[in-house]
């Protein structure tokens, strides 16, 4: 069960990476500063300080130069293989247990990066009509919601357990009235 909601959580962390490489490893290194969550053994490094400061510049960066006409699109030719890359390292530090270290690397890239790689695709794919039948006017807007997109479910992806947790707890709460109401 470990597996599958690290899994879980790594396909949408790493989606997310598709949208803009740099959000979701941002937004996960402020769940793990303030103590939700814990890397595993050799991603430690990640819920660092010093990661909060890299990730927090290369996202101001990410998202600047998608606002900059025609870079936006050199910059997917450059995000396409680092959004592979993050979405693989998401996922692999997500994977808990007594993985071998090759299936976990072998996992993040195949769940990960494939997730991420796909998303990434389909927003250069996007990016790319926008500037053939816009001249580039259209981009600004396709980068607004892909940055929305990226921060939104970076955030719903690191807080949906919790929330599913609130919920059973809900749930239970509710079935325990009902019986004691009819009993």
């Amino acid at each position: 069960m470990e597996l599958i909601s690290s899994l879980a959580l790594g396909i949408g962390l790493s989606a997310c990476c598709g949208f803009r490489v740099f959000v979701p490893m941002l937004v996960t290194n402020v769940a793990a500063l303030s103590g939700h969550y814990h890397f595993g053994n050799g991603f430690e490094w990640m819920g660092t300080m010093t990661a909060f400061y890299i990730f927090s510049s290369a996202t101001i960066l990410e998202i600047i130069a998608y606002y900059i006409p025609w870079v936006d699109n050199l910059l997917d030719t450059i995000a396409t293989p680092a959004s592979v890359a993050a979405g693989t390292i998401l996922t692999t530090s997500f994977l808990a247990g007594d993985l071998s270290p090759t299936l976990k690397w072998v996992l993040g890239f195949l769940v990960g990066g494939g997730s991420a790689g796909i998303v990434q695709l389909g927003t250069t794919l996007t990016r790319v009509t926008s500037t053939a039948t816009t001249a580039g006017f259209g981009n600004p807007i396709i980068a607004t919601i892909e940055n929305i997109f990226s921060f939104a479910f970076s955030i719903l992806s690191v807080l949906l357990p919790i929330l599913l947790g609130i919920g059973a707890l809900f749930f239970v709460f509710y079935l325990s009235k009902k019986i004691i109401k009819h009993t």
